[in-house]
């Protein structure tokens, strides 16, 4: 069985920032947790991430992450553990931060970097079948690029083995014409490993422990050393600056929009639309300019969304119009539904089927019942309504009484006056009526008007 070691400990000086690099994001979600995910798909038995700067934060991180994977049925949850760097000197030392954690382990040990997000499981998978086919001690994933600044080199010998890897700072002039590099990816056996970094020094241009050296001192001792190369730069390179960052959003941001409208939904301007990698959207929905869908949100088929309207882990059910300038989080929307312009709906709120949700109206964890609506200037929250209710202008749901929350219940058929105030814990009966303008204190029973601040019974409704 395979285990992963994650190496982020760093800052990242060139991100200009006071976050661990590590924890920017990419595609909502921190560069880490795409590593993470990548690895899962390898089920292996532990996944040990050496941790430094905001230790705490990146272990919640990789926690999160683990824990997604499992919930999507991606791999067994593995062992997850956790080796502080309190120094940061080099990536060599960084592995030697995790030693307690690798003493006793027997199988293969993938090692790679956290931030690394483009990487795939299956090119991890390739690199520890190589290591396992040809026996090697250590195997290497290389790529090719145009610019190798910043990269130690490989060097190969006539034949074409392993010779040794160059970081920059130390390489020769003739080193530097090499444009093979290590990408920092690994596959070691671990004893083999944990021998070498004992040799290990700091007799460098920068005074580190480089793990790029590891791999000639295996080989003085006598193991194999392979090398696997790989096509695509992009997936193997690690993120240094915001410039990058930005730059691999575009991408993946572009990738996701081609495969949504070759399935067959319409995106009107792809320029301007940002949907992240794990939203699903069904055949025949349309998406406006300027739509920011997030999250892990499921749009069903045949829905229209417009523009300027953000969604975020939200379920869209079928045939679903979302008008202009909508915010919706965390919430349900069932079939046939129509929400907004201009309309907000949070934590948990569920909008029943045909139901019309108005602009300027707030629904927050509250549950909306089949054909009810609410069509403009209110606030609903903590309150379940029925079924064919009809909301008038200016309604709030009075739900706080400055120690705790309450609830307001609308049964159906209800019909709430304009600039009614529902003062919880509050019910309002079967096809009861309240006036404009009311302020209801008490419980109103079913098929009754009621009136008034505040509101008292009128008469009884047919």
């Amino acid at each position: 069985m395979t285990d992963v070691l994650i190496l982020a400990a760093g800052l990242g000086t060139r991100m200009k920032s006071r976050r661990a690099k590590v924890l920017h994001e990419l595609a909502g979600r921190p560069l880490i947790a795409h590593i993470v995910k990548a690895a899962a798909t390898l089920a292996p038995g532990a996944i040990i991430t050496v941790v430094g700067h905001q230790a705490e934060a990146v272990e919640e991180a990789v926690r999160v992450e683990s824990a997604r994977t499992l919930e999507n049925g991606d791999s067994e949850r593995p062992e997850l553990e956790f080796a502080l760097q309190a120094e940061q000197r080099g990536t060599g030392h960084a592995v030697m931060a995790a030693r307690d954690k690798l003493n006793g382990r027997r199988g293969p040990l993938i090692v790679i970097a956290g931030d690394v997000p483009m990487i795939e499981g299956k090119t991890l998978g390739q690199l520890a079948d190589a290591h396992a086919s040809e026996q090697n001690g250590v195997t290497m994933l290389t790529v090719r690029l145009e610019d190798p600044t910043g990269y130690g080199r490989i060097i190969r010998d006539p034949e074409g083995s392993f010779v040794r890897c160059v970081e920059q700072k130390d390489a020769s002039p003739e080193e530097l014409q090499e444009r093979e590099v290590s990408v920092s990816i690994y596959c070691f056996d671990i004893p083999a490993l944990l021998e070498a970094l004992a040799e290990l020094t700091t007799d460098n241009a920068q005074g580190e422990y480089y793990l790029t050296d590891v791999p000639r001192i295996m080989q003085a001792k006598g193991k194999r050393v392979g090398l696997v190369p790989h096509h695509d730069p992009e997936e193997v390179s690690g993120v240094n600056t915001r410039i990058e960052l930005a730059e691999l959003e575009r991408k993946l941001r572009h990738r996701k929009l081609r495969e949504l409208m070759l399935s067959g939904v319409t995106i009107i301007d792809p320029a301007t639309t940002y949907i992240q990698a794990d939203v699903e959207i069904g055949q025949d929905s349309v998406i406006h300019p300027q739509v920011i869908i997030e999250g892990a949100s499921r749009i069903g088929t045949g829905c229209t969304i417009q523009s300027w309207t953000r969604l975020k882990d939200v379920e869209v059910q079928d045939e679903v119009t979302i008008r202009n300038s909508t915010i919706i989080e965390d919430s349900i929307i069932r079939k046939g539904a129509t929400i907004g312009p201009f309309a907000r709906l949070r934590m948990k709120t569920e909008i029943g089927e045909k139901a019309g949700i108005g602009n300027f109206v707030e629904v927050k964890k509250s549950k909306i019942g089949r054909g009810t609506k609410a069509s403009h200037l209110t606030y609903l929250g903590d309150a379940t309504l029925g079924e064919r209710v009809n909301i008038g202008a200016g309604t709030v749901t009075c739900n706080y009484d400055g120690v705790r929350k309450n609830e307001t219940i609308i049964e159906d058929d209800v019909k709430i006056g304009s600039d009614t105030m529902l003062v919880a814990p509050v019910r309002v009966g079967h096809g009861s009526l309240t006036g404009a303008g009311s302020v209801v204190t008490t419980d109103v029973p079913p098929d009754t008007l009621v009136a008034g601040v505040p509101a008292v019974v009128k008469k009884k409704l047919k």
